[in-house]
């Protein structure tokens, strides 16, 4: 059994609260349970209307007491949530009246008074138990925190982002929520006097059981799996000109990063939204810089310590697209033969070995809209912020600009993405002797296929393994992306298994 994890801590007022709850927001997901003890008035409430409000992104989210109705639901922008009173429970049955025996599954459930149901209580739970401190003021609060079962981890690694604010100096900061990504990193601004900066929780976790001849899908594919790679990439990227966020204090074993904020102009307008074709010129140009000359395969990272960035080899990119079969082809119903799944394995090695003969340079792999960022107080390609890059390897130069012409989240009408395509040849062809223009454009249609290909089983998989269904809206992009790649003489016979074996997305996805 796994020993609970357990903190205590001094609240000065509402703002300290408000900070604690937000810090513990970055930790939680769906399925979370998060109790609230105390006697009347010590803050409960105060402290889940906090929760409620940062995960809303909106400070004016009415939260009222669930006293009377003893049960209030939330939908939340990362997942529902449950905020119940327990004070007029008389008996653990009656929870199942109100909907909370069983506790419904994916959802976060926040309950205040858990005493007056214990049988109920999940064994895997977070419990804050206030109390009031009137030696440290009136509006003083003490939090002991424990963790059960497996949240003893999520407050073991509460306390310790507690202790790296504090000495970073953000500890009393201003907490804004941002977006999360697919991954399990997690996000917030901080303000402190008029700077911002970006809290980056990164826990070191492999993504996925070892199944992949015993190794997690995140190490086959070559992901990063702890912070280290991010560090290491941002200063080589802004050792070359490019824009990436500066760290400012940095916990390389825990996985904690406080960096630069680069801002909210992004690369689309609209709704809805569409690229900004300056902006993906000036991205365009960025990766034809960044390509046109050989970079170093390791890079340093601390005094005597380097990361060598891994190679994106045939291995790594057929498991990534073996997520087509193992997640979206069951989801469309669509069986696979074991004669149609070998001409598969068998035709992709044969394109992936055309791509592994090509010279090698940095993928940042997720060359995007959502993580680009626009700084027009700068010159030249310094311009484009980048900002996810961890998962960099060593590969084709083709990928990045797939991954930017053929953004999975926006539509990248044909004619730009074409036009675009042509500005980075004529880039390349101008500085690069030699290159080879039509075999990067087969190179490109390649990649093209390989990535959407895995994108539809990701997102098939963020769907069904980890509850994020938003991303299903992207299939039929991603099917328009592919069907537009698989034009390409040299995947002929690609495009006739695929139109033999792969539906195309629901209608309704």
């Amino acid at each position: 059994m796994t020993k609970p994890s357990t903190f205590s801590l001094a609240l000065a007022n509402e703002t300290a609260t408000a900070n604690l709850m937000a810090d513990l927001a970055l930790l939680i997901g769906a399925g979370d349970v998060i109790t609230l003890s105390g006697d009347l008035g010590a803050g409960k409430t105060a402290a889940a209307r906090a929760l409620i409000r940062y995960l809303a992104d909106d400070p004016a989210t009415e939260v009222p007491s669930p006293t009377f109705t003893l049960a209030q639901s939330y939908d939340l922008p990362s997942f529902p949530l449950i905020h119940a009173d327990l004070y007029r429970i008389n008996d653990a049955t009656e929870l199942e009246e109100i909907g909370l025996s069983p506790l419904p599954e994916g959802v976060v459930v926040l309950i205040e008074w858990p005493e007056r149901a214990p049988s109920a209580l999940p064994p895997d739970r977070i419990d804050i138990a206030l109390s009031h401190r009137p030696a440290l003021g009136s509006t003083a609060r003490a939090a002991e925190i424990t963790g059960f079962g497996r949240a003893a981890a999520q407050v073991t690694r509460l306390e310790a982002l507690r202790q790296f604010l504090n000495l970073a100096g953000f500890i009393d900061a201003k907490r804004q929520r941002m977006p999360g990504d697919a991954s399990t990193r997690s996000y917030a601004r901080l303000f402190r006097d008029d700077d911002a900066v970006i809290l980056m929780n990164s826990p070191r976790r492999p993504d996925g059981p070892a199944i992949y001849d015993g190794k997690p899908y995140s190490a086959a594919v070559h992901l990063a799996e702890d912070v280290k790679p991010f560090v290491a990439i941002a200063n080589g990227l802004r050792e070359r000109g490019l824009s990436a966020p500066a760290i400012h204090h940095a916990d390389l074993d825990a996985g904690f990063l406080i960096t630069e904020d680069f801002g909210r102009e992004s690369f689309v307008e609209g709704e809805p939204p569409g690229p900004i074709a300056e902006r993906y010129e000036a991205a365009t140009d960025t990766l034809a810089v960044l390509h046109r000359g050989p970079l170093p395969e390791a890079l340093p990272l601390a005094p005597h310590i380097s990361y060598t960035i891994p190679v994106f080899d045939v291995d790594a990119m057929m498991v990534e697209i073996g997520l087509m079969l193992e997640w979206y082809l069951p989801d469309r119903g669509a069986p696979m033969p074991d004669a149609a799944r070998d001409e598969f394995v068998t035709q992709w090695r044969d394109l992936l070995g055309k791509i592994a003969a090509l010279p090698r340079t940095w993928v940042l792999r997720d060359f995007h809209s959502p993580n680009l960022i626009w700084l027009p107080d700068r010159s030249g390609i310094s311009k484009v912020g980048v900002i996810d890059f961890q998962d960099a390897v060593l590969g084709p130069a083709s990928y990045d600009l797939v991954s930017l012409l053929q953004d999975a989240r926006i539509d990248v009408p044909e004619q730009l993405e074409l036009a675009l395509l042509t500005r980075y040849i004529k880039a390349r062809h101008a500085t690069d002797n030699p290159f080879d223009p039509a075999g990067f454009a087969e190179s490109y249609a390649i990649m093209s296929a390989q990535r959407n290909t895995r994108l539809l089983g990701t997102f098939a998989r963020l769907n069904r393994r980890d509850g994020k269904p938003q991303y299903l809206r992207h299939l039929p992009r991603i099917w328009t992306y592919l069907t537009r790649s698989l034009r390409h003489p040299v995947l002929a016979g690609l495009r006739g298994w695929y139109d033999a074996h792969v539906p195309p997305p629901a209608p309704n996805a």
